[in-house]
């Protein structure tokens, strides 16, 4: 029944597709091409389409648009080029009519601009319009329009006023630009006839020439501006091949040009011949006795007797100029006569206040540098010491000269810096600060010698200065001079310097030079005038060196009476313990140490190891917990307990005590490097960012992100980071030693590397302190501990 039901639907109402079957069968006889043909569904359907909408353009809109297009127009107005393939508007004629009006309004515009209503002579700039006129270019055929209508234009202007000597040369470059060369030949020649007396049309027209021509061209020109000095160089430019000729020409131009600099310099320079040099020069300082130049280039070429006599005859015609006193104290130096540079430049700036010249300080310290540059240091010298003071309030002289003895080491004349701070210690000879820059400025740029020179003079003259003194006996030191650098510390105790310092040094000298049984006298008797704690420490450090390894406990103990609270003597009695496995002495000699200077953190560490070492790991972390304690936001405490918990592989609690550390010392550079490290490698780089943020100038966190790009084989950028970490802290070891094994692996320059470390002489660094710290390192010079501490640091690649 279901199925009858459905077939009688079926027949009522059947389906779409059955009521197209035999459609679809006579489609298959349908051809590709017919098949293309059928159009598309949405072709037949009926779309609003809107209304298109004209509205009038006002007449306002229409004139502001022409008036603007009138004020920039002119011949240089572009056309549009029109295609072959494009046809004309239908309003051709009226486009036609408006572009005549508009040619001839701009006509009429161009030509009252360049006449006036009264007199007729021209009114346009001659050099702003020539430069208006190199602007015009021409870019393609269609503007031929706007060439012809510029024709016209300049036609108009030559023919109103033919004594304008632009407009014949504007229409002879119009020519030029639009390809006629003949043409603006002629237009320039009828410029000359009619413009005889302007140089710019006669070097126009010889511009326009052939070479040949040319000369021909300038040969006239000469003759109706015979003193034109442009068109005589002009014309002797174009001999540059044949320099008889052009001496020639330069020559013919002095007779009419005597008075010429320019003319002369040209002539002169094209001299070889030494003796006939000297013949121009002297007749130039005759006709142009104005010219510096000539004075001092004929004094150059003379002998010393004879320069004398040009420079004095220079200097009565010139009386104002302070380059002629220059020069000779250039010329004295040359010849020896040092001596009389300070009476010349006195002189010159008496002569110069008389005739009124006033020059100022930076002007003179420009002579002064520029005779340093030319090989003249003394005359350098000679120029500073005599006008230094020009300008400068007494209160401020110290502060002045010695900045400009700065800028002038920065700037590379190092004569010039010495000169004066030699003469403002000369006016104040007891200032130490002024004296320790003028050593520092001989280090860098001196000799031993010259150091050494300097600093005896320092003594002399502040024997009160202990640094001044140290500082000399150890330059005398190192260069090798061992006992001249005793006799100095023996003059700074003469000199009542009977201090902690001195003594040290003096031991030091000894100890360093391997005089032990003069280290140990010097020390004891320093025991005894300047007894301190470290005077004390030091001698027990020499007995350590020896071996006397009694004596060292024995007076490290005697200095312990008299310096309960000194931290490094409690660590030293204690590792003296140590060293013969007296555990529990030292236990109780840390615990001592402890209880009278709770805030040295060295010594809380040096007792948390020993209990982790010999007894546990609870006692030793229990120690930690006091000093964080005892020393509440120390770096240093806290990222020792971190890389306790490292060690003895408790991972996730050092997390924690390195997360609370950050939050009690988020400036610590030294935790967020070791943070760096500690968090597994994919949170790295976001860690080194938020160190970065926190610490961006720490030498610590830029050292570690250095490893972090050596890690990732990013070498260049880890150059960049080692550079950046050691120049932040010059005396962090660590950051040499790391810098250095990086160069050494990737075989770059680790010797340039260990000479900056040499100069730098670190000594802090934690790898860096426990290499050097070592009884048989303590003698080592940086160029070595670099390469042993380069050894022990550990980077993980």
């Amino acid at each position: 029944m279901a199925k009858e039901a459905e077939l009688n639907l079926r027949k009522t109402r059947p389906k779409i597709a059955d009521q197209f079957v035999d459609l679809k069968q006579e489609l298959s006889s349908v051809n590709q091409v017919e098949w293309d043909s059928i159009p598309e569904a949405s072709t037949g359907v009926r779309h609003r389409r809107q209304v298109e909408k004209f509205t009038p353009v006002t007449d306002s809109i229409i004139m502001d648009s022409r008036s603007r297009a009138l004020a920039s127009g002119g011949a240089a107005t572009s056309v549009t080029a029109m295609d072959g393939t494009e046809s004309v508007a239908a309003h051709s004629g009226v486009r036609s009519a408006t572009l005549s009006d508009a040619r001839n309004q701009i006509l009429q515009i161009n030509l009252d601009k360049m006449s006036d209503d009264v007199s007729g002579q021209t009114v346009v700039d001659p050099k702003g319009y020539l430069t208006d006129l190199n602007s015009l270019r021409v870019n393609s055929s269609a503007e031929i329009g706007d060439i012809k209508k510029a024709r016209l234009l300049y036609k108009s202007v030559t023919s109103t006023n033919p004594k304008h000597a632009p407009g014949w040369i504007a229409a002879a470059r119009l020519e030029e630009v639009a390809g006629k060369l003949l043409q603006a030949r002629v237009l320039i020649q009828k410029g000359c006839e009619a413009c005889p007396e302007s140089e710019d049309v006669w070097l126009e027209a010889a511009r326009l020439q052939t070479a040949q021509h040319a000369k021909a061209v300038l040969a006239n020109a000469v003759r109706h501006i015979p003193r034109s000095v442009k068109l005589w160089l002009h014309a002797a430019d174009l001999e540059s091949s044949n320099p008889t000729n052009k001496k020639k020409v330069l020559r013919r131009a002095l007779e009419y040009i005597p008075n010429s600099v320019k003319l002369w310099q040209a002539l002169i320079e094209l001299e070889d011949n030494e003796n006939d040099a000297k013949v121009l020069l002297a007749r130039a300082t005759e006709c142009v006795p104005h010219s510096v130049d000539m004075w001092l280039a004929l004094a150059r070429l003379e002998t010393y007797e004879n320069a004398k006599i040009v420079l004095n005859k220079a200097r009565k015609v010139l009386p104002a100029e302070s380059r002629i006193w220059i020069a000779a104290c250039r010329l004295e130096e040359s010849a020896g006569n040092v001596a009389q540079l300070d009476m010349i430049m006195k002189k010159a700036c008496k002569t110069l206040g008389k005739a009124n010249v006033i020059i100022d300080r930076t002007t003179w310290i420009k002579h002064a540098t520029d005779a340093e540059d030319a090989g003249a240091p003394e005359t350098c010298g000679a120029i500073l010491r005599a006008t230094l003071a020009v300008g400068v309030e007494e209160i401020d002289r110290k502060r002045t000269w010695v900045d400009d003895a700065t800028s002038c080491q920065k700037s590379g004349h190092i004569a010039a810096a010495k000169s004066i701070l030699a003469h403002t210690l000369s006016i104040f000879p007891t200032e130490e600060w002024i004296w320790i820059k003028a050593v520092s400025l001989e280090k860098d740029s001196g000799d031993s010698a010259s150091v050494q020179g300097v600093l005896k003079k320092a003594v002399s003259n502040c024997p009160e200065s202990e640094v001044l003194w140290l500082m000399a006996a150890k330059e005398t030191w190192l260069a090798g001079n061992v006992p001249a650098a005793r006799s100095i510390i023996q003059q700074a105790f003469q000199a009542g310097h009977d201090s902690e310092r001195m003594w040290l040094a003096a031991a030091k000298l000894e100890w360093e030079s391997d005089e032990f049984v003069r280290a140990r006298a010097v020390l004891s008797k320093a025991r005894g005038r300047a007894s301190t704690a470290k005077v004390w420490m030091k001698s027990a450090l020499l007995e350590r060196e020896l071996g006397n390894h009694d004596e060292e406990e024995k007076l490290i103990l005697d200095a312990l009476k008299l310096f309960s609270d000194f931290a490094k003597l409690w660590m030293m009695a204690g590792q003296c313990a140590e060293r013969k496995n007296d555990i529990e002495t030292a236990r109780r000699r840390y615990l001592e140490g402890l209880a009278k200077c709770p805030n040295s953190i060295p010594l809380w560490i040096l007792a948390a190891k020993l209990e982790e070492k010999y007894t546990s790991v609870v006692k030793a972390r229990s120690i930690l917990e006091m000093c964080r304690l005892k020393n509440p936001k120390n770096a240093q405490a806290w990222l020792e307990a971190v890389r306790f918990e490292e060690r003895n592989n408790e991972h996730a609690l050092a997390l924690a005590l390195l997360s609370k550390a950050l939050q009690e010392c988020p400036d610590s550079g030294e935790l967020w490097a070791e943070q760096i490290f500690i968090v597994p490698k994919p949170e790295q780089r976001a860690k080194s960012v938020d160190a970065l943020n926190n610490c961006d100038n720490n030498a610590h966190v830029v050292l570690a992100i250095a490893k972090l790009f050596w890690r990732n084989r990013k070498y260049k950028r880890t150059r960049k980071w080692f550079e950046r970490a050691v120049t932040l802290d010059p005396d962090l070891g660590d950051a040499w030693a790391t810098y250095y094994k990086f160069e050494l692996e990737q075989k770059g320059k680790p010797e340039k590397v260990i000479q900056r470390c040499q100069k730098a002489d670190p000594h802090h660094g934690e790898v860096w302190c426990s290499i050097s710290k070592m009884i048989e390192n303590s003698r080592k010079p940086a160029s070595e501990l670099i390469k042993l501490a380069a050894n022990a640091i550990q980077v993980e690649l």
